[in-house]
């Protein structure tokens, strides 16, 4: 069973059920899993240096739109609010189909992994042309990322009174079936998975009640996850009350929508009462903080959540709403609005880091990732602070204070994906080459 051993390093953030921190110590991984975290450590496999280096879980993305990246910094989008950007893009999207969904999933998760993201949710509610849930699926096994997949879905189209236009809408039976046979063809509950289907109804504006209530009966018979838009910013609030006459949050609980298994994006808006609601449900947050600036939507109350007891994690959103894909940039941005929003002393960087790592993992349902620990899953990222951002720093663990928004090392399950900065898993300038192609075409026919 092969060993790898991340020996000496100057910090290791460990995010394990004791918060501990140790340093100059090693990391020793078998098998794919965290054998042992300690000093002195030794091994007949593969050593890799941690010298200079602050060792930290695997960072865990728990929103994305990875398609959208190929229409980043669209002309008319650029600066505006949720419901007219999407107006916006939908007829862009429209054109895509399978090569665009793969492509653009291979180059947002080699995205993430730069920024030292290990595992990656991904909100996928539209399939033109043919493109369907595995192509991203397959693209993720490529890069090699742990990857947990959502089937989504719009239903409601111009026509009906929703946004997208009708060409982007699918019949609710056939949104059922099809989510079936993604769960059944693709799902595996098993500890330690590199895949898990969830449940993903777009939005609330994008969706019969009908189907939202559907979708939930489903995933508890099937036993996976639930994941939806919600409160994200004033117009969302506005529409929920003139439309279903009250708050998102009831809206939520009225059809089955909270509880552990189900987690939220954005949830910008929420009042005291839906904040005790996911708070005494554990329903989770998917905090998008760099979107949320983006869109004008808001910050995002948590630090109220957190003390509440609301699960948190990160989201880096879809690229045409945040542009790029960083995660640890994330985790810097959510700490600096909740200090701009409550004071400087709001959250600290250790905070914004358990939140980026254990916190999505936790409202993902992975126990088994976000920390390093003996029996976890050997998820790591091995940050290189003797450069230039981290010069200077007295605690090489504040990361987000100052530290590389780039890992040296990246591992997912024991498998090197980034060494020394450079993506092993595939050919990045010959990706790069291709998702330019694509982007350009789209951008012509638009």
């Amino acid at each position: 069973m092969q060993e790898i051993l991340i020996q000496n390093a100057t910090t290791v953030i460990t995010m394990d059920d004791a918060g501990r921190v140790l340093h100059d110590a090693d990391v020793l991984i078998r098998g794919g899993q965290i054998a042992e975290v300690g000093q002195g450590l030794r091994t007949t496999g593969q050593i890799v240096s941690g010298r200079g280096c602050v060792v930290t879980p695997g960072l865990v993305n728990t929103h994305h739109h990875l398609y959208q990246n190929l229409t980043r910094a669209v002309p008319g989008a650029q600066d505006a609010l949720l419901f007219g950007w999407l107006q916006r893009l939908y007829p862009i999207w429209a054109r895509f189909g399978p090569e665009e969904m793969f492509v653009s999933a291979q180059l947002g998760l080699v995205e993430l992994a730069l920024s030292g993201c290990t595992l990656s949710s991904d909100h996928l509610y539209l399939y033109p042309n043919g493109a369907r849930l595995e192509d991203t699926i397959h693209a993720a096994r490529e890069v090699g990322l742990r990857f947990h997949p959502t089937r989504g879905a719009m239903s409601i189209g111009e026509s009906d009174g929703g946004l997208p236009p009708d060409s982007l809408v699918e019949q609710e039976t056939a949104i059922l079936e099809d989510m079936i046979r993604v769960v059944d063809g693709f799902h595996d509950a098993s500890e330690g998975s590199m895949c898990r289907v969830g449940l993903a109804p777009c939005s609330p504006f994008s969706v019969s009640r009908d189907l939202m209530r559907d979708a939930a009966l489903l995933a508890r018979d099937k036993g996976v996850m639930l994941h939806t838009h919600l409160a994200e910013n004033d117009e969302d609030i506005a529409y929920s009350e003139a439309q279903f006459g009250c708050r998102p949050g009831q809206y939520a609980e009225e059809l089955g929508w909270t509880g552990d298994d189900v987690w939220h994006a954005h949830c910008v808006k929420l009042d005291a009462q839906e904040i005790d609601l996911f708070a005494r449900t554990r329903t989770g947050v998917a905090h998008c903080p760099c979107s949320n600036c983006r869109l004008g939507s808001g910050i995002a109350p948590v630090r109220t959540m957190r003390d509440a007891g609301v699960p948190v994690g990160l989201g880096v959103d879809g690229s045409a709403s945040n542009d790029i894909a960083n995660l640890i940039g994330e985790a810097r941005q959510a700490m600096l609005l909740q200090r701009v929003a409550q004071g400087a002393d709001a959250m600290s960087a250790y905070e914004a880091l358990e939140i980026a790592t254990r916190g999505g993992a936790d409202i993902l349902g992975r126990p088994d990732c976000g920390r390093l620990s003996p029996g976890k899953c050997a998820d790591v990222a091995v940050w290189d602070v003797t450069g230039v951002a981290s010069s200077g720093s007295w605690d090489p663990a504040a990361l987000l204070l100052a530290g590389p928004t780039q890992v040296k090392h990246l591992f997912v399950e024991g498998r090197q994906i980034i060494s020394a900065g450079e993506v092993t898993s595939l050919d990045l300038p010959r990706l790069i080459e291709r998702h330019g192609q694509l982007a350009r075409a789209v951008a012509e026919k638009a």
